[in-house]
C-alpha cells in the first residue's frame, strides 16, 4: 500500500504541473475557463483526497513516514485536497483571465509544496512504527 500511496502522490504532482500549464495557456490565450478545466479541478481534488485517505489507512495500520512528522503530513494533505475547490469557491466561480492566472499560480505552488514534502520525507518511505 505504501507503493500505491507513492504512485498516487507522484500522479498528484504531475497533475498539478499539468493544471498549471493548462491554466497558463488559458491565461495567455485570453479565453475563459471551460467546463473541462473545472472537471480537471475536481479530478485534482479527488486524487489528493485519495492519497490522503490511503495515507490515513497506512497511519492506522501502524506505518508512518520516515520523518515521523505525522501531523505535518496530514495538514499538508488536507491543504492539497481542499485548496483548489476552495479557490473556486473564493472566486465565486469566476472564469475570466485573472481566475486562470490564480489557478495556474496555485497549481504550481501545490506542485512545489508536494516536491518539498518528498524532500523532507513526509510522504515516504513508510516504515512500521516501533
Amino acid at each position: 500500500m505504501a507503493d500505491l500511496h507513492q504512485i498516487l502522490f507522484t500522479m498528484h504532482i504531475l497533475y498539478s504541473l499539468a493544471l498549471g500549464i493548462w491554466a497558463t495557456g488559458i491565461f495567455a490565450r485570453k479565453v475563459s475557463i471551460s467546463g473541462n478545466f473545472w472537471g480537471a479541478i475536481l479530478t485534482y481534488a479527488l486524487l489528493a483526497a485519495a492519497a490522503l485517505l490511503l495515507g490515513i489507512v497506512l497511519l492506522l495500520s501502524g506505518y508512518e513516514p520516515r520523518s515521523s512528522r505525522v501531523l505535518v503530513y496530514v495538514l499538508y494533505m488536507i491543504w492539497l485536497a481542499i485548496i483548489m475547490p476552495g479557490l473556486f469557491s473564493l472566486m465565486s466561480g469566476r472564469d475570466d483571465r485573472q481566475a486562470a492566472l490564480a489557478f495556474a499560480l496555485l497549481a504550481f505552488f501545490n506542485a512545489s509544496t508536494s516536491l518539498s514534502m518528498i524532500q523532507r520525507e513526509l510522504v515516504g518511505p513508510w516504515i512500521l512504527a516501533p
